[in-house]
């Protein structure tokens, strides 16, 4: 069956190139009406530039339909303005990915909070920024699917991408509270963390691996996680053709005697409370507490 994204109407941020402009491509392609935002600054945020007015070329040159938009997703007067265009123009916003972001990349001793908190302010802010601008409108409409960009710096870290890990983690926690709060509301909300050699990778990837890691093989899992039929409250990983799912996991842990409740007790049962033997996917944080209750009665 294909999977078609025909009367939908999309929103991608950052799709002034690499992966945004791959995922406008591929969903103006296959039917829906696209909102291509870029500011069009550099790697690292500054600048302007007609990136997204380029991309919309593209895909009205192949028969698509779409308009360019140069909203910070940092300004939420901005991007309720474009969220409030879309709508006026089409009729509602089904599909949000949240893929703009910048990178300032230095180790934490070396970095500044101005670095720190401009990484965090696109990334995280400006998601939850756009996300709060069509939140509403999918809830009315019964209707929504809104994708989120981490990392496996933000799952896993990476030297030097304090700040950028930061942020691609809290997208993740962002991505399961309102994969909760949309449930009832046909509203799923899924996280992706992409490997691609992009402008924000030019100078990691080596030059051997840039062909494996074109965006374009990113595509197929970020529209999966915004198509009718996606899951909710997903993790997936997605690079040169490999689609993966990742999770965060709980241990059953150990109940700390009574009149042992120490730091020592911690210390000397480290190894069982770290054993993964038996271990969970919680699907929301309550579990934790549940989890909790029922290894202090036996259980």
């Amino acid at each position: 069956m294909t999977i078609s994204f025909q009367d939908k109407v999309a929103i991608v941020t950052g799709a002034g190139g690499g992966l945004g402009r791959a995922y406008a491509l591929e969903l103006a392609r296959r039917g829906a009406k696209v909102v291509v935002n870029d500011l069009g600054g550099a790697r690292d945020g500054s600048g302007h530039s007609d990136a997204a007015a380029k991309v919309v070329a593209e895909i009205e040159a192949a028969g698509g339909t779409a308009m360019a938009n140069g909203a910070s997703v940092t300004d939420k007067g901005q991007v309720t303005a474009m969220v409030a265009e879309a709508q006026d123009r089409w009729g509602g916003v089904h599909i949000l990915i949240n893929n703009a972001g910048i990178l300032r990349d230095k180790s934490f001793s070396k970095m500044s909070m101005e670095d720190f908190r401009a990484v965090v302010d696109v990334h995280l802010i400006g998601s939850a920024n756009a996300t709060r601008a069509v939140w509403d409108l999918m809830k009315e409409q019964a209707y929504g699917r809104v994708l989120m960009t981490s990392s496996s710096t933000g799952l896993y870290g990476n030297f030097g991408q304090s700040n950028y890990g930061a942020a691609k983690l809290g997208l993740l926690g962002f991505a399961k509270t309102l994969s909760l709060e949309g449930a009832k509301y046909n509203v799923k909300v899924n996280t992706l963390a992409p490997t691609a050699a992009t402008r924000m990778t030019n100078d990691i990837f080596p030059p051997e691996m840039t062909a494996a890691f074109n965006p374009d093989n990113v595509v197929p899992a970020a529209l999966f996680l915004v198509s009718d039929d996606a899951p909710t409250n997903a993790i997936v990983g997605a690079g040169a053709g490999v689609v993966q799912a990742a999770y965060v996991t709980l241990t059953p842990g150990y109940a700390l005697p009574e009149g042992r409740r120490t730091v020592e007790e911690v210390a000397a049962n480290w190894d069982m409370i770290s054993d993964r033997s038996g271990e969970i996917v919680p699907q929301s944080g309550a579990e934790q507490a549940m989890l909790i209750l029922k290894k202090l009665q036996g259980g």
